[in-house]
């Protein structure tokens, strides 16, 4: 599958209102909605039809589903019925527990919810079966158009649905975002802190909670009073125990959402509380403090009023916090600003992003295992230079996040292992190499490697110069990624992707006959042999010189040189014109060539005659060539086999092409000095 290249600068987050339309015509939701109504039609989304491929990808429907609109299901359909709460969502016969579980979290914040699910729609009068949805993707807000006609079975919504048969909003919601990742079934089994950062822009992170720190009920009190979004989950030790209900009602390996914290007086004592959704709607925890229980016997009517506490089986129900630290294992915040929850003054972040690709035989090394390939990672430089008020240190969020896996889904990628590792720069510029890995050790890293769409993580270190290597786990695997640096105080980022650079010595002067070496001598006599009287050669003619002399060295194992490379060699050399060589362009040639093939010589580091196209980017550098990951991508996929290895034959081609490319360059760069000289008068 192919991935492009990613401009690495680091850039600001987007203005927050700027969403962009998705639509393949180009038009806006608005422009979309008032063509529909001027024709008198409804609107169908050419970009996700109803048909089956919108449905699943591997499967076809386990029954014969019937798209249709709202209003062909209910009389009276409504997009929000008496405001968009969290009993509005209910799961359907789709693994999405994940999803439903954000999307509880999301109606706690009536800002952040209309962002994501604009107000402004109905089935009123301007009805047009049309609507819209804004999700945030990669640094940018997407608003995501949709039709109206869903997916039902015997007149039954098959995904998600509201407890009210006539409200709509969330089964739009869900299909919208179906639509964004592909289909319904790229949606299936997912993590809800993906969903919770697609709907608010905002920086997740985990806490298991068997080692979550003693504070950990004034975390969460904060994070909920921040309106970050709050999940949790149960550990599963087998796929068999997916979904498989404990003896006190909790479902394992499913997604809760958390929707409050509190504390209620209980016979004089403060007894702290946790409140859970389960996005079924049903299905809850029948242990101490549950609906039903005898503890709220004991807890005064106002009380209960005011937690909200109704034996009602809807899907959410209290809980005591100590019992809520034993039977839950995993707990994912959304800040919707990474706020340090450990402190309680409010703090202004500084966000910078990174865009970047990890491509096989260039710059997708692999984690530190693999060291002969690490250092071939994409590098951003990371300058802390203010500590945090009042502390020694500088608190920062990295956060690492791969693209569009769930999209791709359907070409059968999955979430690759990801992970990153800090080095403390040794205080040049450019791309670090190998020899520093292998004598350096990282000053911090990413908790794990995991197969989840970000890692982030919270870091503290002193002042200073850091580098931060991006990786997959294993080499090889290709992905684009976005990197999101958080930090407190002003932090610069920069990426260490090289500039372009060109440092060729003067090509040497030709040994006048009488001052010929022994080697030039022999070159002499095979010349006059083929050429005849004029001493000139074609590329024919060259092929047969050059591999005739390279059969001699025994310390040379490639292949023959090919006649194409011989016709780019006379390119290069031949200043008449005429498409020959003369004898003393190629002694010119020659030693350039001989440059060259000590150089491959010394990445070919298993004297197999290929070296790896990891090694490309050094091999480049003492050839003269400094170039960006862009060019080096470029050169690999263009010149490097299946197993990542590049022969002679084409590292002779790539450095002929760059030789006459700089060429180019280097006219039109007098050219232009000229010009901008004759219009300056000088």
């Amino acid at each position: 599958m192919p991935y492009l290249y990613q401009d690495s600068k680091p850039r600001l987050p987007t203005v927050p209102r700027a969403a962009h339309p998705t639509s393949s015509s180009g038009k806006t939701y608005k422009d979309l909605k008032q063509d529909c109504l001027r024709r008198g039609v409804l609107f169908e989304d050419p970009d996700f039809p109803a048909c089956n491929s919108s449905l699943f990808f591997s499967e076809k429907p386990p029954v014969p589903f019937i798209w249709k609109r709202p209003g062909d299901i209910v009389k009276d359909p409504k997009f929000i019925l008496g405001g968009a709460t969290r009993t509005d969502i209910c799961q359907g016969d789709l693994g999405d527990c994940w999803l439903l579980a954000a999307i509880a979290s999301l109606t706690l914040n009536e800002k952040t919810l209309a962002r994501v699910v604009p107000l402004d729609q109905n089935f009123g009068p301007d009805y047009a079966g049309i609507f819209h949805f804004q999700f945030w993707q990669h640094n940018e807000w997407l608003d995501v158009v949709i039709d109206d006609r869903l997916p039902t079975f015997k007149d039954r919504l098959v995904f998600l649905h509201s407890a009210e048969h006539n409200e709509f909003w969330s089964a739009l919601l869900e299909k919208a975002y179906a639509k964004l990742n592909g289909s319904y079934e790229a949606l299936k089994g997912g993590s809800t802190i993906e969903a919770m950062e697609d709907f608010t822009g905002g920086v997740g992170e985990m806490y298991e909670v068997k080692k979550a720190p003693g504070n950990f009920y004034e975390i969460l009190e904060k994070a909920l009073k921040r309106c970050s979004m709050v999940g949790c989950s149960i550990d599963t030790s087998s796929s068999a125990e997916s979904e498989a209900k404990t003896p006190f009602g909790l479902i394992k390996g499913h997604a809760y959402s958390v929707t409050g914290i509190d504390e209620v007086s209980y016979r004089g004592l403060q007894v702290q509380l946790i409140r859970i959704r389960n996005p079924w709607g049903q299905v809850e925890w029948n242990g101490p403090w549950s609906d039903n229980s005898p503890e709220w016997r004991a807890v005064s009517p106002s009380e209960r009023k005011r937690l909200s506490q109704a034996a009602l089986d809807d899907g959410e129900f209290w809980m005591k916090f100590e019992d809520f630290k034993v039977h839950f294992d995993k707990v994912e915040i959304c800040n919707l600003t990474p706020d340090a929850l450990e402190d309680s003054a409010a703090h202004r972040w500084e966000v910078t992003i990174h865009q970047g690709s990890w491509v096989r035989g260039s710059t997708a090394g692999g984690c530190r295992n693999f060291l002969d390939t690490f250092w071939t990672n994409p590098q951003i430089k990371l300058h802390l230079t203010e500590k945090d008020d009042g502390q020694d240190e500088c608190t920062f969020i990295a956060a690492l996040m791969q693209k569009d896996r769930r999209k791709l889904k359907k070409l059968g990628a999955e979430m690759l292992t990801i992970g990153y590792s800090i080095y403390e720069s040794p205080g040049k510029d450019g791309h670090l190499g190998k020899d520093f890995f292998r004598y350096h050790a990282s000053k911090a890293r990413s908790k794990t490697y995991i197969n989840l769409r970000e890692v982030s993580n919270r870091f503290k270190l002193p002042p200073g110069d850091y580098i931060l290597v991006p990786t997959t786990f294993e080499p090889h695997l290709e992905a684009d990624f976005c990197l999101r640096i958080f930090s407190e105080k002003k932090a610069i980022t920069e990426d260490l992707d090289e500039n372009v650079a060109i440092d060729l010595p003067e090509p040497p002067n030709p040994s006048p006959s009488l001052q010929e070496t022994e080697e030039e001598k022999h070159f002499r006599m095979l010349f006059e042999q083929i050429s005849g009287e004029d001493m000139e050669i074609a590329a024919e003619e060259l092929e047969y010189v050059l591999n005739a002399v390279l059969k001699k060295k025994k310390n040379i194992k490639f292949k023959n040189l090919s006649l194409i490379s011989c016709r780019n060699i006379i390119s290069l050399m031949d200043t008449s014109g005429n498409g020959k060589l003369e004898f003393n362009e190629f002694k010119v040639f020659w030693e350039k060539m001989k440059k060259w093939i000590n150089i491959f010589l010394q990445f070919d580091f298993d004297n197999s005659g290929s070296m790896s196209s990891y090694e490309l980017r050094s091999a480049l550098k003492a050839a003269g060539y400094q170039l960006n990951n862009y060019l080096l991508q470029l050169i690999v996929l263009r010149y490097s086999d299946e197993q990542f290895q590049i022969e002679f034959d084409d590292f002779l081609n790539c450095l002929i092409r760059l030789e006459n490319a700089s060429r180019v360059f280097q006219a039109l760069s007098v050219k232009n000095k000229e010009f901008i000289n004759l219009n300056m008068g000088e």
